[in-house]
């Protein structure tokens, strides 16, 4: 039991912040899969007022329901439905109750869209582990958008649903679908499936089993597959990693990096505008949590 109460500490201190941060990357993806004229999407991606798309978003929500209600079996459409809801409650929404809801429905889209996609995948949320990594092993590069989707969302919905053991158990599936994205097409969103798998291997110190060097690795290739440009990802190497490793010089030129950098980047915007914000607050409590 105290192991269990230990984890569940860990849990909620170290990976729930990092998942609410990280689902801001979901709007990248939810936007750019939507094709409702060709600029509304990076009006939302390319703003840098992070409260005005906070106000503006329902109404979107709410177009692409409409979109999915004409479509119900349109993959893209209900990777859009699946990806804006899960950022958006992860992003914007505090009462637990709402956003369980709305990650519920989140995960509802992404697995019927992985269900449309591949029937092989209908039943994900019942396989077990070596079942799912099974049925992986048979898709290709072109199935790496409703992977991504899939496991995006899924971390979404377990950082909503934390009370729920089963749900937390889950990592371990969300875990074999973006390791199987990073094998299809390691590049794919500009590697943000490797930002959160460093995520989830910094979940825990070495000592109570977490993997250190393998989230470093990932945190490292995220950043170089973005050519630098994905500053959400160095404000969570400094966040993740660099607390962890007790290496202050790591994590105040990381974040120095990131609050002297142009946010302004196409389709990762807000996102950047995002992660300076969190780069400044983090900046300033360096000296005292070290």
């Amino acid at each position: 039991m105290r192991t269990l109460s230990t984890f569940s500490g860990l849990f909620r201190r170290r990976l729930l912040p990092s998942l609410m941060l990280v689902l801001i990357a979901g709007l990248l993806q939810a936007c750019a899969v939507a094709r409702v004229g060709d600029n509304l999407p990076y009006g939302i991606l390319n703003n840098d007022d992070v409260e005005l798309v906070a106000e503006g978003l329902p109404t979107y929500l709410l177009m692409v329901d409409g979109l999915i209600v004409n479509w119900p079996d349109s993959v893209d459409m209900l990777r859009t439905g699946a990806s804006l809801y899960s950022a958006y409650a992860g992003l914007f929404v505090e009462e637990p109750e709402r956003q369980a809801r709305m990650t519920e429905k989140a995960l509802d889209y992404a697995t019927r869209a992985a269900c449309a996609r591949r029937a092989a995948l209908c039943d994900v949320r019942g396989m077990n582990v070596p079942k799912l990594e099974a049925q992986l092993a048979g898709l290709r590069a072109r199935d790496v958008p409703v992977l991504y989707t899939l496991g995006t969302t899924w971390a979404g919905y377990i950082q909503a649903h934390s009370d729920d053991w089963g749900a937390v158990a889950d990592l371990a599936r969300v875990r074999a679908l973006l390791e199987r994205v990073t094998e299809l097409d390691a590049s794919y969103e500009r590697g943000q499936a490797h930002m959160y798998l460093a995520v989830l291997d910094s979940v825990l110190p070495g000592e109570l089993g977490g993997q250190p060097d393998a989230a470093r690795a990932h945190f490292e290739k995220a950043v170089s597959l973005s050519e630098g440009r994905n500053l959400l990802a160095k404000v969570l190497y400094a966040e993740r990693y660099a607390r962890m490793a007790n290496d202050q010089t790591l994590h105040d030129d990381l974040l120095e990096q990131v609050i002297a950098a142009d946010p302004a980047e196409h389709g990762l915007t807000l996102q950047n505008t995002f992660a300076r914000q969190e780069a400044e607050r983090l900046l300033a409590e360096s000296a005292d949590y070290f």
